[in-house]
């Protein structure tokens, strides 16, 4: 049972995303602008932050993972091509905010044109496109924390590498012998394929697009926020060769999604017709979400 206020713990949705830099800056000439150490030094983030990790690490069980694939695959929700569930998208804007005035299209964009700008494919472009769609989920009334905020396998033990770890003291599956073994219910080298991950957008758009798109682009779409793999070096247990191969991609796209946004609001105007002909390609017409 979901008790308590958890629907609204960070202010707006970009604050999960803003703590990011903290743990992540950018690279300045080559070299990290912090040392590894203080790249974990969690004392610099909001108390929104705080609480919305606590009820993330809380409430993302193994039982309610599997609940919401029940509930949310196969994809009814709703019809929407590319573009329209970007301008959906787009209503999680919050006008009031002094702090930005970037929407979630210009995010879009703005990944998407850095990847187009160092010369990558067509593909990987598309992947910078779509890669926060699953966001749609705030939408349909899931909480933040059911839809943001660093990824991590359940059913099996959670990493002290993931993000505030000492709040899943509070999660029922730490305590169950059969959920918390470091393989709990997979195998060692099962693969990712088989292991589920805590509910969010990231899940969300791979499974809308999981017929469109080569590997590559899929993992980036799926693995995106796994901070604790593709920054941390951690479950490599359950990895098989395919994914560790597919995880160099991840780590491509990592900085096109995390250090794009302090870049000059892109044209939605002048791009649409360029991205509306890549979405022709790769994704056309009405998709189920």
């Amino acid at each position: 049972m979901i008790d308590g206020n958890v629907n609204q713990p960070m202010e707006r949705l970009d604050d999960w995303e803003e703590s990011l830099h903290l743990r992540y800056p950018e690279p300045s000439g080559g070299k990290p602008s912090k040392t590894k150490e203080e790249f974990r030094n969690y004392e610099e983030a909001s108390s929104t932050v705080r609480e919305f990790y606590r009820l993330n690490h809380r409430f993302q069980t193994y039982d309610f993972v599997l609940a919401k694939e029940r509930e949310y695959l196969p994809l009814r929700k709703t019809e929407m091509t590319v573009w329209e569930a970007m301008e959906f998208l787009n209503t999680l804007v919050d006008d009031s905010d002094p702090d930005t005035s970037l929407s979630q299209i210009e995010h879009l964009l703005q990944t998407s044109e850095a990847i187009r700008r160092d010369g990558h494919p067509r593909w990987f472009i598309f992947a910078g496109l779509v890669h926060d769609l699953g966001k749609v989920l705030c939408l349909f009334g899931e909480p933040q924390w059911a839809v943001v905020g660093d990824t991590f396998p359940v059913g099996c033990r959670f990493s002290e590498k993931i993000v505030f770890p000492e709040f899943f003291s509070e999660n029922p599956d730490s305590s169950d012998p059969a959920l918390s073994s470091p393989c709990g219910v997979y195998s060692e080298g099962c693969g990712l394929r088989n292991v589920h991950m805590s509910w969010g957008h990231d899940e969300y758009i791979y499974r809308v697009m999981k017929d469109r798109l080569p590997d590559e682009a899929l993992y980036m779409l799926r693995y995106h926020s796994f901070y604790p793999a593709h920054r941390e070096r951690e479950y490599e247990h359950l990895m098989d060769d395919h994914d560790r191969e597919m995880f160099e991609w991840v780590r491509k796209f990592n900085p096109y999604d995390l250090y794009s946004k302090g870049e000059e609001p892109p044209s939605v105007a002048a791009l649409r017709p360029y991205y509306e002909d890549l979405i022709e390609e790769f994704a056309p017409g009405k998709l189920q979400w």
